[in-house]
């Protein structure tokens, strides 16, 4: 069964604290690597990673020296340095490593040494592989990992959802690139069980958005997105394939036009939303919610605004964005909210009242 990143959040450190090494199987791009770090960074732990695909022997098990009349090994730098201090051990690529790593990888995992050198005790084991229940694992070319060996993880098949990136993403991507993806979530990756993956071509991932966003927004590109169309479209299909490319230059070159929070809060301008679906108003809501608009008491103006807006909306919206609104520490937003009557003469606790009851 997979689960999303959340739900592995939730659970990993209780399988860490334990003591045991932590194996994330899943599709290529998704994150895998990014929630290792994101641990490291909470433990306050340094990652030392290696990608046991590029690994030989000697890389792993280190090289021996004669000590007298004894041989002992002496131990590469990464082990060392697992050994000496407490660290978060990334090993990256697993099911890609020959066969002598990967024996060398399954006394490690199995007692904490490796030629007769011990792990630190504050030492975590993470490791990594594609492969998963939803993963397409017939489009790796990856040896398969034998009951043995995967005794000896605790093993996640990880199924991110589009919200874990969304969350993830609010604060690292450009605006343009998360609302483009909100909107349109097919193109956030392509899904193997969508047809599978064509030799040699070019498909998005979670990881590809992360670099063109990068690239883009480096480059200036979407401050003036339709006066540079021709440049992000070649990019975006150079990261993201064609069919994405196409639609998010069509997304740019529409951009401009688009409601944000400022247009509805601060200006009042309701009737932009006239011919909005569930999704364009989850959309401005989840704008909302990333926004610092909350953080401080809105003006009687923008209470007055947002009832206007608030009474238009699908009910499940409506209450999606009180419960956003109400999430802050300073509750003076939805009290004002709770109390106000829109324009129309609708007030705002009958509507509540209405769609809840």
């Amino acid at each position: 069964m997979s689960i999303d990143f959340a739900t592995f959040n939730a659970v990993v450190s209780h399988v860490i604290d334990a003591g045991f090494p932590v194996l994330i199987r899943g599709r290529h791009g998704i994150g895998k690597s990014e929630v290792v770090y994101q641990f490291a960074q909470e433990r306050n732990l340094p990652v030392v990673e290696r990608r046991a695909s590029q690994m030989t022997e000697g890389d792993l098990m280190g090289l021996p020296s004669i000590d007298g009349e004894s041989t002992r090994w002496n131990a590469p730098d990464w082990l060392k340095e697992a050994c000496d201090n407490g660290v978060v051990l990334f090993l990256d690529e697993v099911d890609r490593a020959t066969m002598e790593v990967r024996q060398g990888i399954f006394e490690l995992t199995d007692s904490r040494k490796l030629n007769g050198w011990h792990l630190h005790p504050g030492t975590r084991i993470f490791a990594a592989v594609n492969g998963g229940e939803h993963a397409g694992a017939s489009s790796y070319q990856v040896g398969e990992m034998d009951p043995a060996e995967l005794d000896r993880w605790t093993v996640f098949d990880v199924e991110p959802t589009v919200s874990d990136w969304l969350t993830w993403s609010k604060d690292k991507v450009n605006g343009l690139v998360w609302d483009f993806v909100n909107q349109n979530h097919a193109h956030l990756e392509h899904m193997p069980d969508a047809g599978g993956y064509e030799p040699n071509k070019v498909y998005p991932s979670r990881r590809s958005w992360v670099r063109f966003n990068d690239t883009v927004d480096n480059a200036n590109l979407l401050t003036e997105p339709k006066q540079n169309l021709a440049s992000i479209y070649n990019l975006a299909a150079s990261f993201l394939g064609f069919e994405a490319a196409v639609s998010f230059r069509d997304f740019a070159e529409n951009y401009e036009r688009m409601v944000t929070i400022e247009d509805i809060i601060d200006h009042g301008k309701i009737e932009m939303t006239k011919d909005f679906g569930i999704n364009d108003h989850l959309a401005i809501c989840e704008k909302l919610e990333a926004s610092e608009m909350l953080l401080t008491p809105l003006s009687t103006t923008q209470i007055q605004n947002l009832a206007n807006w608030f009474v238009t909306l699908p009910s499940e919206v409506a209450m999606k964005l009180f419960a956003t609104i109400g999430a802050n520490a300073d509750n003076s937003n939805v009290i004002a909210l709770h109390g106000a009557t829109a324009s129309s003469g609708q007030k705002v606790l009958d509507f509540i009242v209405e769609i809840v009851g």
